[in-house]
């Protein structure tokens, strides 16, 4: 117990700090982010560029700090958003069943046979790219995993026997799902939205990459990796530090989350443990 509190310590602290930076970045940046000293380009790090430049002399830590408002902002707000998709979804579908559900289900399955990355690259070549064709691209293809978990978690919960009570003594279907099924939910979404997030931050850094996220000047992680990897033997931490930086913030949200939806959990357990 004790380890586990040390590392959900470790990876909060070392998370607040990441979001901190990231958020004070206009302020605390050592040099403007755009700003190009080509007698400077692919420096090492030094006193004056703790990160080094890149191949048109922009210091390294400036960019990370500025494109991480980029590619935390479109990872944190698309998974919020296909949780919130994906959750109603999945309770639409076990309480209305019959041709709702079958609809529903047919659809989410359609859509999880398709690749996302394919799926996410055909929707902003065709919107362009920025920040809500890119958001809206992983919205529409990251919905699907929350919605078959929260129909399978719904379909339980409504066949227990204090919903059918709930039910019989005239409480709404709006009351029922609040009160009985989404606290139930909460737990194992919340796990699966944690593990979500990284993926999301994986693939706006892919998109990026491929040069449909942000466009120069600005930054964000996935397209510096992109611009260094040309130079990787000249200036490894081109590549290196925005590498680092996106594991690093999956892998804390990653176990915090797993230590939140454990502790959610703990208090839905104790009524069937007093049964045993």
């Amino acid at each position: 117990m004790r380890k586990r509190m040390t590392v959900t310590t470790v990876a909060a602290a070392v998370l607040a700090l990441i979001v901190l930076a990231v958020l004070l970045a206009p302020w605390i940046s050592p040099y403007p982010p755009a700003e190009q000293q080509l007698a400077q380009r692919l420096a090492p790090p030094s006193a004056d560029h703790w990160l080094g430049t890149d191949n048109l002399g922009r210091d390294t830590l400036s960019r990370i700090l500025e494109g991480g408002r980029f590619s935390m902002s479109v990872a944190a707000l698309a998974t919020v958003l296909t949780c919130l998709v994906g959750v109603a979804v999945g309770i639409i579908s076990a309480r209305r069943r019959g041709w709702v559900d079958e609809f529903l289900t047919r659809t989410n399955d359609v859509l999880l046979a398709l690749p996302e990355m394919v799926v996410a690259l055909f929707i902003v070549a065709a919107l362009g790219t920025g920040f809500w064709p890119l958001l809206l691209a992983l919205t529409v293809t990251g919905w699907t995993p929350f919605a078959r978990l929260a129909r399978t978690l719904a379909y339980d919960v409504s066949a227990r026997g204090f919903v059918d009570a709930a039910r019989v003594v005239g409480c709404s279907p709006w009351f029922i799902i609040f009160r009985h099924v989404l606290p139930h939910l909460t737990a194992p979404i919340l796990g699966q939205a944690t593990l979500r997030f990284g993926h999301l931050l994986i693939s706006v850094g892919a998109l990026s990459y491929l040069g449909l996220g942000v466009q120069p000047p600005q930054s964000d992680w996935g397209s510096m990796l992109a611009a260094a990897q040309p130079f990787a033997d000249r200036a490894p931490l081109g590549i290196l530090a925005p590498g680092l930086v996106i594991f690093t913030v999956a892998l804390c949200v990653t176990l915090l989350g797993q230590r939140a939806a454990h502790m959610a959990a703990a208090p839905l357990l104790l009524p069937q443990a007093a049964h045993q």
